[in-house]
């Protein structure tokens, strides 16, 4: 419970850290630039959405240390397995795949990994393989369009 409370601090001030970082970033209003164009918009979105979500956190587990005072264990071995495994396969991406095969196909592959090894153990393995490769496709079909066709961005 305390490790929550400690996460949910951190994402909420990591939230901060980018908002008050997009807010800095260039706004090209000198180019015609408004609003809804500014490079700053969406990770601003992005950091106003963890400090949101990374408080409710916190809040939650600062309720549950308050009613549980005399909570046991404080880290729970299954989340700590499940960070590691996240960051693992967050860091393969991110490191090995970007930049090294196309973005569509390493995107594809790392939203299927993670969502097979997140969808919970009771789901039959093929409704498990289906599920992550289904989202996998999906998923990466409507981030290259959005970026690509809406924001104009070129994807890696």
């Amino acid at each position: 419970m305390k490790s929550d409370l400690r996460g949910g601090l951190g994402w909420a001030a990591f939230g901060l850290a980018i908002f008050v970082e997009s807010l800095r970033m260039e706004r090209f209003t000198s180019m015609g630039g408004t609003l809804y164009t500014m490079p700053g918009l969406v990770p601003g979105m992005f950091g106003v959405l963890l400090i949101v979500l990374g408080g409710a956190l916190a809040w939650r587990s600062w309720r549950r240390l308050q009613s549980h005072r005399s909570a046991g264990a404080d880290i729970d071995p299954l989340l700590n397995r499940r960070v590691v495994t996240m960051l693992v396969v967050t860091l393969t991406y991110a490191i090995g795949l970007i930049g090294r095969v196309p973005f569509w196909l390493a995107t594809s592959v790392f939203i299927a990994v993670f969502t097979y090894l997140f969808t919970p153990a009771e789901a039959s393995r093929a409704r498990r393989v289906l599920a992550a490769l289904a989202s996998g496709v999906l998923t990466t079909v409507v981030i290259v369009l959005v970026f690509e066709q809406i924001f104009l961005v070129r994807l890696p």
